[in-house]
């Protein structure tokens, strides 16, 4: 075993470590996703919304945080921006709720412009008022249109925090590395089984909501 490097995650608090990096990586992950679905509802609105203004400047915003990669934004916001802020951790979250925000956003407005307008039209017949329309109508369709994406906007979210092991957050991907350095001289094959193992961690967090996002598709379906 100590020759193979497995008997490394074992030695000390090495384990311990890199769960408590794994949380991190949660917590940054987690917190920015509950800003994102907050703001990027709202952000799909003004996208969708009859000021052409507005509309142009999401539209910017939105272009702005794809066409530029996340990498380089982080750097950006780390040495530039918010190179006063102290805690890295605190710069990944705000960045990743921005990112998360256009991302979401986008969503919002293609579910909402995905419906008829006979939608809008048939209730307003029926003498719905628009509060009922968007309760019982229109809320309803759009909810289920956006899950499944929402869903994989959370994994892909989850995932792309690794990118943080680059401003000096000590997150899972992080930790793995110290304990790579730590043992390299005495178990130079444990670099192997520390990936493996953050690679194993990584799917426990995006395995079950990937498999939640596909049963609510085939449950909407039948």
């Amino acid at each position: 075993m100590r020759n193979l490097g497995i008997n490394v995650l074992f030695e000390g608090t090495n384990f311990i470590r890199i769960l408590s990096g794994l949380f991190v990586t949660a917590r940054i992950a987690l917190v920015s996703v509950a800003f994102s679905m907050i703001l990027g509802i709202l952000f799909g609105m003004v996208m969708t919304g009859k000021n052409r203004l507005a509309r142009r400047l999401c539209r910017l915003y939105l272009e702005t945080i794809r066409l530029i990669p996340a990498l380089v934004w982080l750097f950006i916001f780390y040495y530039g921006l918010f190179r006063n802020f102290r805690s890295g951790e605190l710069v990944a979250i705000l960045f990743f709720s921005l990112w998360g925000t256009a991302e979401m956003g986008d969503l919002v407005r293609g579910a909402l412009t995905s419906l008829a307008k006979h939608q809008y039209e048939s209730g307003h017949a029926l003498g719905l008022t628009e509060l009922q329309l968007q309760l019982y109508i229109i809320i309803p369709q759009v909810v289920r249109r956006l899950i499944p994406g929402a869903i994989n906007l959370t994994t892909r979210m989850i995932k792309t925090t690794s990118l943080v092991v680059v401003i000096g957050v000590t997150e899972v991907l992080k930790v793995g590395q110290q304990v790579i350095e730590a043992s390299y001289f005495e178990t130079p094959k444990s670099a192997f089984w520390i990936y493996a193992l953050i690679f194993f961690l990584y799917f426990i967090l995006c395995a079950p909501i990937s498999h939640f996002s596909k049963k609510l598709e085939q449950r909407w379906q039948s």
